[in-house]
């Protein structure tokens, strides 16, 4: 007497179909992750430290370079600067002086190295005396 399998064809089929759904899941997550799971918005924090009310704008944060504006309502700052930190990793890079583009506005052009998520910290220095701010992003 020959043995012969006696499990029904649907039941051998069930792991081919689950890996087949686990696979595009997880296509569907890494593509979600590498294209981004929502279309761009830019930046738009606004924040107060003593005297000054502090903006900052810009587009999406991406790896490279980001350009940002600051604007200051209060007291005149004489000089702005922006830090980028990324806490997570312990990276900390130099500070970016902001050129003056306008009465209480101001640009700088941040590099930002890698994906993640980063705090600029914008610092001001005027007759009122020195104040900083910090601002979320999230570089994609």
């Amino acid at each position: 007497m020959t043995a012969t399998s006696t499990t029904p064809a649907p039941a051998r089929r069930r792991p081919v179909v689950l890996i087949a759904l686990v696979a595009l899941i997880v296509a569907g997550v890494l593509a979600w992750l590498f294209w981004g799971g929502s279309p761009a918005a830019p930046v738009s924090a606004q924040t107060t430290s003593g005297p000054y009310t502090v903006r900052l704008t810009g587009a999406q944060p991406r790896i490279g370079g980001n350009d940002f504006t600051v604007e200051v309502t209060g007291p005149g700052a004489d000089t702005v600067t922006v830090e980028p930190v990324m806490p997570q990793m312990g990276h900390a890079l130099a500070p970016v002086p902001a050129g003056a583009s306008g009465p209480g506005r101001y640009r700088a052009d941040v590099g930002l190295p890698m994906a993640g998520q980063w705090e600029l910290t914008v610092s001001l220095r005027g007759p009122a005396g020195p104040a900083q701010v910090v601002f979320p992003l999230l570089v994609k």
